[in-house]
Parts: C-alpha cells; structure tokens; sequence
C-alpha cells in the first residue's frame, strides 16, 4: 500500500510524521507564542479573539472544550463572558500548556479549567460532553482536518456549538499579494529576531497558504454534519470564524 503523506508547511511528509514535527514546533516557540502573536499581528489577534466571543456569546454554567487551546487564551475569555462555568484546554503540546498554566488568569479561575495533552482528531472524551468545541488558530496543524471535525461533531452535545477561528484567504489578489510579501519576509525574520527560531515560524506561514479557503472549509465544516454552517471575515479574509451547530 502507498504511504500516506500530508503537508507540512510546503512540505510532503508522512501522515505518521506530521504530530511529532507540529509538537516540535510549538515546543520550541511556546514560551514566547504570546509575544509573537501579539508582535505578528500588531495586536489584532486579541480583536480577533474578543470577535468569536462576541458571536459565541457564552452563557453561564456552560462546558467548553478549548481544542489547540495552548496558553488558555480562548478559554479565559470563555469564562470571563460566561460568568461561570468550564473550560477544558487541550493541546497537542504539553509546553504550551505550562505556559498557559502560569497565567494570571489560570490561578483565578483554576477550579473552572482543566489542562489536558491530547491529540484533536482522536479526543479522550465520551460522546455529548460539552457544549461548545472552539479551536483557534490550530486546525491547520491537524493531520486530518476532517477527522477534527468529526471529533467536535462527536463531543457536542445536541444543541452544541462548534466555532473555529483561523488564518484563511483575502479575496482580494492584489491585497493577498502584498499581505504575502509581508507574511514570508518579516515573520520568519521576526521569528529569528524574538524566539530565535526562524524555521518555526516559516513552517507557521507557510501552513497559512496550506489551509483551505473559506468556501471549502465551510464545506467540511458541513461535510462532517453541522447545520446553519457560516463563516465571518475579519481583516478582509486575513482570518475567518467558521460557525456550525449539532442540531
């Protein structure tokens, strides 16, 4: 039988490989993520954050399961909107979570998280869990994408909301063209200047122009059985929230 690949950044790996190299990465980069979000973005990662809660709206007493939840961010504002209620924070990558362990947020609202390594397309939980599955700038590190979201689908319970926010296309050529020029000269070299990792964060862009585009997520996003499926730009396609419910 052939062997399966996949990509990595613009790379053709085995499918086999892809976890441990998307591990490696993160490993390296966890202790200045934040930093580097924030100095990637100039910022507009948080306004990002705060636009999926605002179309999530928690509600108190819900349970959240945080996927590539890394350094808590989404889960911390989950629980400041909610109220109270749970979140649970899992990540492929055990740094990252120590990093988001060591948070300000994680020690007020330690007895509402939990932090769990594990592996997005095969989750340690039953059936009908949560109540709402987030994943935020981390599909496009899965393996199979489709097996995530088959995953999500499986852990909602009925009435459970998936919400998903990522990196994706501008519709404009000329302004995908020159968000291009900024992506693959200045992050990788601002990866090298402030985590002294430039690789990671060439396979990170890279991994960008590997994702889907909207419509085509979308159709996953329906494919693996959420209904009332839609999708919001933000940035002019920079990023995008995908929305599905499990009806």
């Amino acid at each position: 039988m052939d062997e399966k690949t996949t990509h990595f950044g613009f790379q053709e790996i085995p499918e086999e490989q892809k976890a441990t190299r998307v591990r490696g990465v993160f490993g390296s980069v966890a202790s200045k993520y934040d930093v580097m979000n924030d100095v990637m973005s100039l910022g507009i990662h948080r306004l990002w954050k705060d636009a999926m809660m605002d179309w999530l709206a928690p509600r108190p007493g819900q349970r959240l399961l945080d996927v590539a939840g890394g350094t808590g961010d989404i889960s911390f504002r989950f629980l400041k909107r909610a109220g109270h209620g749970h979140a649970t924070v899992l990540d492929l990558t055990e740094p990252m979570l120590v990093e988001g362990r060591k948070r300000a947020e994680a020690e007020k609202m330690a007895d509402s998280l939990d932090w769990i390594t594990g592996d997005a397309m095969k989750l340690p939980f039953p059936d009908a869990s949560f109540d709402v599955y987030t994943i935020s700038f981390g599909i496009r590190n899965v393996t199979r994408p489709q097996d995530a979201l088959a995953e999500a689908y499986r852990v909602l319970k009925p009435g459970g909301r998936l919400m998903v926010l990522e990196f994706s296309q501008i519709p404009t050529s000329g302004l995908q063209w020159a968000y291009d020029r900024y992506s693959f000269n200045l992050i990788p070299a601002m990866g090298q200047l402030i985590a002294n990792d430039r690789d990671s964060y060439q396979y990170l862009v890279e991994s960008i122009r590997r994702f889907p585009d909207q419509e085509t997520f979308l159709g996953m996003v329906r494919a693996a059985g959420f209904e009332q499926a839609k999708y919001r730009n933000l940035s002019l396609g920079i990023a995008c929230l995908h929305s599905g419910w499990k009806l």
